[in-house]
């Protein structure tokens, strides 16, 4: 058995944080609560890359737009998940017909918009900068 192998079993996987023994805050394979920020920056970018992929599949074409609308959207996608974002049936005709002033309308038409406007208007103001070049 490999030395990941072996601490893997005898640790045991918990994805909700919980107490161990000691009464110390653990998640994972007996990690322990709270994880430091380059810790926090390693879960960030697997997570973003996994939900890249996942965008990817479900939107092929999401590789060939302008980088600055990719960001946007694989910002978007961390943040709401792939199955939120394929909810934005009309901002991704916006994106399909490269019609950049309707995808920030649709943007802005959201729950999401009126949850977080402060970072929705980062995302827009990229778009904004995108149409100026």
């Amino acid at each position: 058995m490999t030395l990941v192998g072996s601490i893997k079993e005898n640790e045991g996987f918990m994805g909700m944080p919980y107490k161990d023994s000691l009464g110390k805050l653990t998640i994972g394979y007996g990690t322990l609560l709270p994880i430091n920020e380059e810790e926090g920056e390693l879960l960030l970018k697997y997570r973003l890359d996994k939900a890249i992929k996942e965008l990817q599949i479900k939107k092929p074409y999401v590789k060939e737009l302008p980088e600055p609308i990719q960001e946007v959207l694989y910002e978007m996608v961390y943040q709401l998940g792939v199955s939120k974002l394929m909810k934005f049936k009309r901002m991704w005709k916006a994106i399909e017909d490269r019609d950049w002033d309707k995808m920030i309308k649709e943007m802005r038409d959201s729950k999401w918009y009126k949850q977080t406007p402060n970072r929705v208007d980062k995302l827009i103001g990229k778009i904004s900068d995108h149409k100026k070049n």
